[in-house]
């Protein structure tokens, strides 16, 4: 059985065998590249913002870990606690208070 008109009767062209390597290199690496983008996803960059007041909040802990500790002084305060002769000087410890907070918020006491 004999097949007529393939490639309607026309002469068949040869391959360029260089051409079709190049053609498959490039559609490989179009591939791999993307398949790459699709595989790692994009970095994000986080940050932080503190605002002022946690600044100081931050400093004021940092402060508080840095103050040397006297503890004979300590000592005497529990006993004399203790002991019920401890007394609070209410006028004064308000003062205290008022300049504490003004250190801290940057006010005037």
């Amino acid at each position: 059985m004999a097949i007529n008109n393939v490639n309607n009767g026309g002469t068949k062209t040869p391959i360029d065998n260089q051409k079709l390597s190049q053609q498959q290199t490039l559609n490989n690496a179009t591939t791999q590249a993307e398949s790459q983008k699709a595989a790692s996803p994009t970095v994000r960059q986080d940050s932080v913002s503190l605002t002022q007041s946690a600044q100081q909040l931050a400093q004021v802990q940092r402060k508080g870990t840095e103050a040397p500790v006297n503890q004979e002084k300590i000592e005497k305060l529990k006993k004399a606690i203790q002991l019920g002769q401890y007394n609070v000087n209410p006028e004064v410890l308000a003062k205290k208070i008022a300049t504490l907070e003004a250190e801290l918020f940057g006010t005037k006491a």
